[in-house]
């Protein structure tokens, strides 16, 4: 059980030290280090990280660096693509769903292996527009029970027009609505196959997180932000690569 504890420690920590990450990893290591089911894990992982996002929203709000126009217009259709997700689990099979977990974990390392020049000005993109986007990455997260910040801060800042410091907090704010939203959904979807969350895993992995976030925030100015996308990208393959050799053949035999 140590190593799940570590586990929550190292989500925490990529939050504060990338900004995004960290809830990818929740997941893997419910399911993995924890052994839950992996529809309990996705679910749990939806609170877990939402919790983690709401307080760390909090000093961004302070400082008036969080974009609420932002919020509305991609977060709230984020907010009903991850209810949408999330109520799609009920007739996906819990293999499907890790399979899909895995893709997005290696899209996620792409994305962290060759970033986007954020320096470049923004084209100014149409409302509508980014209101598909908050559905297409609120459904896709809510799905697999992630919070989606990899995708969400590079969709704001390249399709949104935010700076990077104005796109955490906002992205932080947007993981929070649409994580508790999917959670509700997700309590039905454990209802009807007769699953249970376990309560206890769930406050001390967010204590932890919330923990791992302090001290990565703290610590952040100290480490290369490039070195530590690589290294935390290379993670991100060797688990996407694991849960396919663990998932993809039962699914081919099955």
């Amino acid at each position: 059980m140590i190593l799940a504890w570590l586990g929550a420690l190292l989500i925490g920590l990529s939050l504060g030290l990338l900004g995004s990450g960290g809830s990818i990893l929740t997941v893997p290591v419910l399911v993995y280090l924890v052994g839950q089911d992996p529809k309990v894990a996705m679910a749990g992982s939806l609170m877990i990280v939402g919790v983690i996002s709401l307080i760390s929203a909090i000093p961004y709000a302070r400082q008036k660096t969080i974009d609420w126009r932002m919020v509305a217009w991609f977060g709230l259709p984020g907010l009903v693509g991850a209810v949408f997700g999330a109520w799609l689990a009920h007739f996906i099979d819990g293999v499907i769903q890790m399979l899909i977990f895995a893709a997005l974990m290696l899209s996620a390392a792409y994305l962290m292996f060759k970033p986007v020049d954020l320096s470049a000005p923004p084209k100014q993109r149409a409302a509508y527009k980014i209101v598909a986007d908050g559905l297409v990455v609120g459904a896709v997260t809510g799905l697999v029970g992630v919070g989606g910040g990899f995708l969400i801060i590079p969709a704001l800042v390249l399709l949104g027009g935010l700076s990077m410091r104005l796109a955490v907090g906002t992205s932080l704010v947007i993981i929070a609505i649409k994580s508790f939203a999917g959670f509700a959904v997700y309590l039905d979807v454990l209802a009807a196959q007769s699953l249970a969350l376990d309560w206890g895993i769930i406050i001390k992995f967010t204590l932890i997180g919330i923990l791992g976030g302090w001290l990565g925030h703290k610590v952040s100015h100290h480490f290369d932000q490039q070195l530590l996308r690589r290294i935390f990208a290379s993670f991100l393959i060797f688990m996407g690569l694991f849960i396919l050799y663990q998932k993809l053949p039962g699914l081919v035999m099955g």
